[in-house]
């Protein structure tokens, strides 16, 4: 099988590497307005979210309540906590900014879209996990904010928690509930024109993650990191990602699931978003000048996961019992 490039993933490298090169334009007081565009993105992203979030598919797997409370405790306890982990084991030895971005990472909602695709190409519960990732993406609007705002106090740094709350009801909540409401109007154009859909909010995300590198480039957060910072979260990444697979595995093994629940439990229990945790840093954390370092993690992780999980979801489905 040829290989062919994710242009999404060679995106991410263009736009860092055009930050390195020209941050001037989407640096505070850069003639791209970060301030003005970021909100305008993040409000774009989660409009569409909205439009495509089906609450018939959701319903249908609302029932499995073992799998919800396995995928909900691993994303938002057991992740949070393998960070806090990871941050007292780094100590000192790596920047503030790279401690806080591992655990933005470990406290970031399972993706949707990939979550799905890899559950129903396994042959797994294809509405359990819809469910899940969907379920996680709507709790995260909360408790990732509050998650990393306790760690932030708790490290003597300070996120005034209300007005980051404020701008994620006005900025992701309002735009989703609205794509929600256009849905019985624009679901059959949304469908028909999904590559379309898909294109637009990888582009902005693109587009936000060159102003978060810029600022970050600008004012030499990288220089002061050091050149081992990129092998460094990639070894923390694949570690983590590791973990979160070994620990939904068991924990799966442990309820006794299905092959199908087990499938969707390690699917959506083990993943993070990109797509929301680019969005969402820029609303949670501002013009903090490290917010290139923060995002690295996800970054990173992100293709793991998608290569990690797309060979685990071949694997699974040729070994997916016949049905008669």
């Amino acid at each position: 099988m040829k290989y062919k490039p994710d242009w999404f993933l060679l995106g991410m490298i263009a736009a860092t590497v055009l930050a390195w090169a020209f941050p001037g334009p989407g640096a505070a007081g850069g003639w791209m307005h970060p301030e003005l565009l970021t909100k305008a993105g993040v409000a774009l992203i989660f409009f569409l979210h909205g439009v495509a979030l089906s609450f018939a598919a959701l319903k249908a797997g609302a029932l499995n309540w073992r799998l919800h409370l396995l995928v909900q405790t691993c994303t938002f306890v057991l992740f949070p906590l393998l960070g806090l982990g990871v941050m007292w084991a780094l100590g000192d030895h790596v920047s503030a900014g790279l401690r806080l971005g591992i655990f933005y990472l470990c406290a970031l909602p399972s993706t949707v879209s990939s979550s799905v695709a890899f559950t129903g190409a396994a042959k797994g519960n294809v509405a359990g996990a819809v469910f899940n990732a969907t379920l996680s993406s709507l709790l995260g609007v909360l408790l990732t904010p509050l998650l990393v705002g306790a760690v932030m106090q708790t490290t003597g740094q300070s996120v005034p928690l209300g007005p980051v709350i404020l701008d994620l009801l006005r900025w992701l909540v309002l735009p989703l509930a609205l794509g929600q409401a256009a849905r019985p109007v624009l679901a059959d154009w949304a469908k028909k024109n999904k590559p379309l859909i898909v294109f637009a909010d990888r582009t902005t995300i693109l587009i936000l993650v060159y102003t978060s590198f810029c600022d970050s480039f600008r004012q030499g957060v990288w220089s002061a990191s050091g050149g081992l910072t990129l092998p460094i979260v990639l070894a923390l990444a694949a570690v983590i990602f590791g973990l979160a697979l070994l620990v939904t595995t068991r924990l799966a093994d442990a309820f006794h699931f299905n092959r199908e629940d087990r499938i969707a439990a390690v699917f959506c229990g083990s993943k993070k978003t990109l797509a929301s945790g680019v969005p969402m840093a820029k609303l949670i954390f501002g013009a903090h000048p490290a917010i290139g370092l923060i995002l690295l993690p996800i970054m990173v992780y992100h293709p793991l996961q998608l290569i990690v999980c797309g060979f685990l979801a071949e694997r699974w489905s040729k070994s997916a019992p016949e049905k008669t």
